[in-house]
């Protein structure tokens, strides 16, 4: 198989179609090429990314954090499509796989598991002084919390975060708990209402950020509210960060359709990257 098919999965144009592609975590092929395919950062079978690496020198390193709320039900599959585009585009894409709530994640596990992803990359053969954390939904809020993971104690940062791109991000956990988005999906993962104390998983709460952030949100999307990407741009621009609100034709699942305007609009931004 070429590099730039490893792990690949047809375009996803539809919800059903996506959603199809969601499950159990699935098997992943071997290496094809040198550092390639699954590499396993912990024991548990959750505990893993998939390396795809472009022909010649990456641009950079895109760290994918797939959705689903936090929830077992969906996993790294949804981010096989956009790592194989990433790759194509020339950048090495790690579509990272963590414990999720109904399979040991939760907080902190989750948190855990994001964090020890990334840093597996110092050990990879990559130059890691380009590193975008690409998320979304509830990827979207962990792309965001990673970039400031390194001012808590228990993430003692090895590869930082240099730009962030939210893909209809769950960016206020407690705004997202009082509209009760993913059915309670923020309380699950909490194992509780947010009160302080959760802030350090909270990324509108650990603003400013201190790099270059993207929100992208459908402006029909109906499971997170375009008012979650709004306003955490307003508070960060506010804090001095770098941020921009990026409004997209489509819902919820537009932006991790590789076929879409959506997806070229994204591959835009991270040009501006590297």
């Amino acid at each position: 198989m070429h590099r730039r098919t490893l792990l690949a999965l047809p375009a996803l144009g539809a919800v059903g179609a996506l959603l199809a592609a969601c499950g159990k975590d699935a098997p992943v092929r071997k290496p094809d090429g040198p550092g390639e395919g699954r590499i396993d950062y912990g024991d548990d079978p959750s505990q893993y990314g998939e390396l795809y690496l472009p022909e010649g020198t990456p641009r950079g390193v895109v760290v994918v954090i797939h959705g689903g709320f936090w929830k077992s039900a969906y996993d790294a599959s949804l981010g096989r499509p956009l790592a194989t585009s990433l790759a194509a585009e020339g950048w090495a894409a790690w579509n990272l796989e963590y414990r999720r709530v109904g399979n040991g994640g939760g907080a902190p596990e989750t948190f855990d598991d994001v964090a020890a992803g990334i840093d597996l990359l110092a050990d990879l053969d990559l130059d890691t002084s380009t590193v975008v954390t690409l998320g979304h939904s509830a990827g979207g809020h962990l792309a965001a919390w990673a970039a400031t993971r390194g001012r808590d104690q228990a993430w003692p940062e090895r590869v930082p975060v240099t730009a962030v791109v939210s893909q209809a991000g769950v960016l206020d956990l407690r705004s997202a708990a009082d509209d009760s988005l993913g059915g309670g999906a923020v309380q699950a993962l909490l194992g509780h209402e947010p009160t302080d104390a959760d802030d350090r998983y909270d990324p509108v709460r650990q603003l400013p950020a201190g790099v270059p952030l993207w929100c992208v949100h459908g402006v029909d999307d109906a499971i997170v509210p375009p008012s979650q990407s709004a306003s955490y741009v307003e508070q960060a621009l506010a804090a001095g960060d770098r941020a921009e609100l990026v409004e997209v034709e489509g819902d919820h699942f537009v932006v991790i359709d590789p076929t879409s305007a959506a997806w070229t609009r994204i591959l835009g931004i991270l040009d501006t990257v590297a």
